[in-house]
């Protein structure tokens, strides 16, 4: 696969990645965290498994080595990140956790850099210190009264572990992928996340409140199951085996362009000037990062 087609792959993700804070909204309110990420993985390993089926590709099957290994996949990249990000959210304003949420490629690169022996010039410094000024312009509307009032509570420490999780897991995948197909890696990380939060799952006793979630709650779900989890990730494990983690990382700073895009269609919010400009900055970024 060529690298265009990982890109345009990886844009659509992020599309997607950008609906599934949408879908976050309409689904957290009434669904606890663990059940939350239980529901949204459990589905998407069935319908990876689905496809996998159907497509008849050949699994592979783990032994007691690999059982380490998805292990930290499905605990750290799925569940940790996952629960971490529902709980944070509850503690901190949706621009503090949105604008932590940007530092993923900073944090990607700084551990590529140690733990793959990446190489950082200039250039790719460039591009995401420009993508990420775009994404902290877009989540504060320039508005320099909100940057004075950003302040760290405890959400957003929760977030910014939440971060170095999943920034954590596209190292490890880049690490561990000689070994595993994309489908293999994805597939195993959703089900070992899928078992391993059932205890929690019981916790929270949620069939105490079935009656009281809403049907669009669950189409929510739903949605995060395919679109973001099965499509996203799938693609994302392909662009790691193929352009690398780091180069990777940076498409994240599309969400919040996507999602500004989102708003104005489906919740036909305004779009001004400021965030066509943020939104220059932020592709720009991503563009100067890809041609390096």
């Amino acid at each position: 696969m060529s690298d265009l087609k990982i890109y345009l792959l990886m844009v659509l993700s992020t599309i997607f990645w950008a609906g599934a804070f949408i879908a976050a909204k309409l689904s957290s309110p009434f669904i606890p965290p663990f059940t939350l990420t239980f529901l949204r993985f459990f589905i998407a390993t069935m319908i990876l498994y689905g496809i996998i089926k159907y497509k008849k590709q050949d699994l592979k099957k783990f032994t007691k080595k690999d059982i380490p290994i998805f292990l930290f996949t499905g605990l750290v990249g799925m569940f940790g990140y996952h629960v971490l990000f529902f709980i944070a959210v509850k503690y901190t304003t949706a621009i503090n956790s949105s604008i932590i949420g940007a530092s993923n490629p900073i944090i990607t690169t700084i551990l590529g850099i140690i733990f793959l022996k990446d190489r950082a010039n200039y250039k790719r410094l460039l591009g995401i210190l420009l993508s990420f000024t775009g994404v902290f312009l877009t989540l504060t509307n320039a508005d320099f009264s909100l940057i004075k009032s950003f302040y760290f509570n405890k959400g957003d420490l929760i977030m910014l572990l939440a971060v170095l999780m999943w920034a954590s897991y596209g190292v490890f995948s880049k690490w561990v992928m000689p070994r595993y197909s994309p489908m293999t890696l994805t597939f195993y990380s959703f089900l070992f996340c899928t078992i391993l939060i059932i205890p929690f799952v019981i916790y929270e006793a949620p069939w105490k409140i079935l009656n009281n979630i809403p049907n669009y709650s669950y189409i929510a779900v739903v949605y995060m199951s395919i679109f973001p989890s099965v499509i996203g990730y799938l693609v994302q494990q392909l662009s790691i085996k193929q352009i690398g983690p780091s180069r990777t990382s940076i498409f994240i700073n599309l969400v919040p362009m996507f999602s500004i895009i989102l708003s104005v269609l489906i919740l036909k919010e305004t779009l001004n000037p400021i965030k066509v400009l943020t939104a220059f900055l932020i592709v720009s970024g991503v563009y100067i990062c890809q041609k390096n």
